[in-house]
């Protein structure tokens, strides 16, 4: 829409052999034409970051970034996700941000990757948990803003049960699309909602 500010972003980075793909769903603090400034501003910063540091390393130097900006309200929640092309293998970190969620084809189970890290530009020296897993084939992994499960009415592990019940009902017609689809079905929602879906075929 028109004149629309969004205070989420999506960085990603594909490293110079192609093996390694890194992705960061963003949201940043506060509404309005401030915070789609701040937005712009962080993630040209995050993309260059990411592109630049190992997987440990990126939260820690957005966190310091952040923190050297002194914004009044300047704060961002973020997850970040390091994946092997070739093995499936990947690291999920997580910045107060809501966590990542898995669908195992060979089971049809999902997992919540739930890994704990400080809010990014509130404290310095922060230390972000890790969590690992494998990309299967056939597997899907969700990564989104809490835009997306979170209301006033509705807590948080609602509301990822329900993207994921919806999720199970879409997903059956095939992952073209799915991300966009995901979306559509909480349209109604007041926030800004992003959503990335990464699928090994």
């Amino acid at each position: 829409m028109a004149g629309k500010k969004f205070s989420m972003f999506m960085v990603a980075s594909l490293s110079a052999d192609h093996r390694r793909f890194d992705v960061a769903v963003v949201d940043v603090s506060g509404k309005g034409e401030q915070a789609g400034t701040r937005s712009l501003l962080l993630s040209g910063a995050f993309g260059g970051l990411l592109g630049a540091l190992g997987p440990q390393e990126f939260l820690p130097a957005a966190n310091d970034y952040l923190l050297r900006q002194d914004w009044t309200e300047g704060f961002a929640t973020a997850v970040h996700l390091s994946v092997d092309l070739e093995t499936g293998e990947f690291e999920l970190r997580s910045a107060g941000h809501p966590p990542a969620v898995q669908l195992q084809a060979g089971s049809g189970r999902w997992t919540v990757h739930d890994v704990e890290g400080p809010i990014l530009g509130l404290m310095p020296d922060a230390r972000f948990d890790v969590a690992r897993g494998t990309l299967q084939y056939g597997d899907a992994l969700l990564m989104f803003t809490d835009g997306l499960v979170e209301t006033a009415q509705r807590d948080i592990s609602l509301g990822i049960d329900r993207l994921v019940g919806q999720a199970e009902r879409l997903l059956r017609g095939g992952f073209e699309g799915a991300a966009r689809r995901l979306v559509a079905t909480n349209e109604a929602m007041n926030d800004d909602r992003a959503l990335f879906l990464l699928h090994r075929r």
